[in-house]
């Protein structure tokens, strides 16, 4: 059914360029998908692209919204969608960039990023760029637009006790993403990383199939995971990146201005869901608690035992893809932190 949707999509597009098929005017149809739900940040984020685009462009593009998975049920479908042309723009998360390119997993690498502020930086720095063109070099096809903010940051969640330190996870079944990254941390924490698919893991965990999970507390009570998870440990092992891409097959017969419009549109959301999901928090964090949900925030010397015990992770990663872009990353790191710290200094003064 999916190749049969994408056949009769492709017959609607012009050599890449999806024309529009509705009774608007607009000559450009730019269908945009993800598999959040209308009450997700990258909703608000779509939103507000959608305007951009529509009123800019002077109603020459049209943007198609499709959350919750109507248009493709999976990264894979979606993925594929991009490649023919008849889908223009999907999210990934960081964790799930090594479906497409191994390297870019340096991104999750867990404990890198000490705050938003750095991670930010390091995210609309040239190692944007890098990923943009390592990724078109493939075969994939697919142009990486911007890097937003979908979902704060990953934390260790448990149904049945609270996680304090490493030695907490020992020997428990955690969820995660399909990530070799990703599974690795639980590894070498000593847990049992058991992938989940995403719309499956609140019966996972009423079930006992898994004892926690590794996600933000927006995405946490949005799932209404909140009603098996009791416990959250506010580590923030790494910081959740939406990658936003958009169809290179469309990109390329796409006229400049237009494509500058969607350029500038995909700033426009990256500001909005780096925003909203840090407001959402908020009621996020109390509505876990007044749930009977406990937040544990770990000391200094309870973040240095995970820090520690997820040493590992740096060597695991150059066995992996190599030293280039752990490298990089360690260079975008330095050059935020101290040109973050170097700005407060000349607002405080000595």
């Amino acid at each position: 059914m999916l190749l049969t949707l994408f056949a009769a999509l492709f017959v609607a597009s012009v050599g890449g360029t999806v024309m529009s098929s509705s009774d608007s005017d607009a000559e450009f149809t730019i269908r945009f998908s993800f598999l959040g739900s209308p009450e997700d940040e990258d909703y608000d984020g779509a939103l507000v692209f959608k305007q951009y685009v529509e009123s800019r462009s002077n109603g020459r593009a049209e943007v198609e919204l499709y959350p919750s998975g109507q248009f493709c049920s999976n990264e894979r479908e979606c993925l594929e969608g991009m490649q023919t042309g008849v889908l223009q723009v999907f999210m990934l998360t960081t964790g799930s960039l090594a479906s497409i390119f191994g390297p870019g997993q340096v991104l999750d690498l867990p404990y890198t990023f000490r705050d938003d502020a750095v991670a930010e930086c390091v995210l609309d720095g040239p190692m944007l760029a890098d990923l943009r063109s390592a990724v078109l070099n493939t075969d994939v096809s697919i142009r990486l637009m911007t890097i937003s903010n979908t979902g704060g940051w990953r934390n260790f969640a448990s149904t049945d006790a609270q996680i304090r330190t490493p030695a907490d996870i020992k020997g428990r079944k955690f969820r995660t993403i399909s990530a070799p990254v990703q599974q690795e941390l639980v590894r070498q924490l000593g847990g049992n990383p058991t992938p989940v698919a995403w719309s499956e893991v609140y019966t996972a965990l009423a079930t006992g199939v898994v004892e926690g999970s590794k996600n933000g507390i927006q995405d946490i009570v949005g799932m209404k995971l909140h009603e098996q998870i009791k416990f959250v440990t506010l580590d923030g092992h790494s910081y959740m990146g939406g990658m936003w891409w958009f169809s290179e097959v469309t990109w390329q017969e796409l006229p400049p201005d237009i494509r500058r419009i969607i350029f500038d549109g995909f700033q426009e959301l990256k500001t909005v869901t780096r925003g909203v999901i840090k407001r959402r928090e908020i009621d996020a964090y109390r509505e876990f608690e007044e749930s009977g949900g406990t937040l544990y925030v770990p000391t200094t010397e309870e973040k240095a035992q995970f820090r520690e015990a997820a040493g590992g992770m740096r060597d695991w990663y150059v066995k992996q893809y190599g030293e280039e872009w752990l490298t990089k990353l360690d260079s975008a790191i330095a050059s935020c932190e101290s040109e973050i710290d170097s700005a407060y200094l000349d607002a405080v003064g000595d």
